[in-house]
């Protein structure tokens, strides 16, 4: 029996084998072909309400002092539209923190310097101390560990 008489038998189960394999690769072609859109997609989606969240601090003016690093609150205490601006923000923070955890790529040290400028200033940093008990721990100390290290920083300098 040579080649041939070993083709003829086992022609079927070699071509069924190549048939496998080739529909294996191509699965695994597609599935991370897929993956790669829908992380894109992701990424949009989280720059897209981003976008939006911040528009509305400059369509509507009487948010203007959430920006302010300094503002008298006992003064002049947060007011409604603020605090919900400010809440809209932690929870696309958290969104964003979430997917992190599930894959999304995020430069660490740019977020954190983003928490630490924004959590900075008077009105985000009192709607944050009402707000933080709401979240999970992890992301507590997500947020706690970015505002630290800028204390740490300047602490050093």
């Amino acid at each position: 029996m040579g080649i041939l008489g070993w083709a003829e038998k086992h022609g079927m189960e070699v071509l069924q084998t190549a048939s496998l394999l080739v529909g294996l690769f191509t699965a695994v072609h597609s599935v991370r072909t897929d993956t790669k859109e829908r992380k894109i997609g992701n990424l949009f989606a989280l720059t897209n309400a981003h976008r939006e969240i911040w528009s509305r601090l400059y369509e509507r003016s009487e948010l203007a002092r959430v920006l302010m690093v300094s503002v008298n609150l006992n003064r002049d205490p947060v007011t409604a539209e603020e605090e919900l601006f400010v809440h809209t923000l932690i929870l696309h923070l958290r969104a964003a923190f979430k997917a992190r955890k599930l894959g999304m790529q995020f430069d660490d040290d740019a977020v954190a310097a983003d928490i630490r400028q924004f959590l900075n200033r008077s009105i985000p940093r009192e709607v944050w101390e009402k707000s933080k008990v709401f979240q999970d721990a992890d992301f507590i100390a997500f947020v706690e560990r970015s505002l630290a290290s800028r204390d740490d920083s300047e602490r050093a300098a």
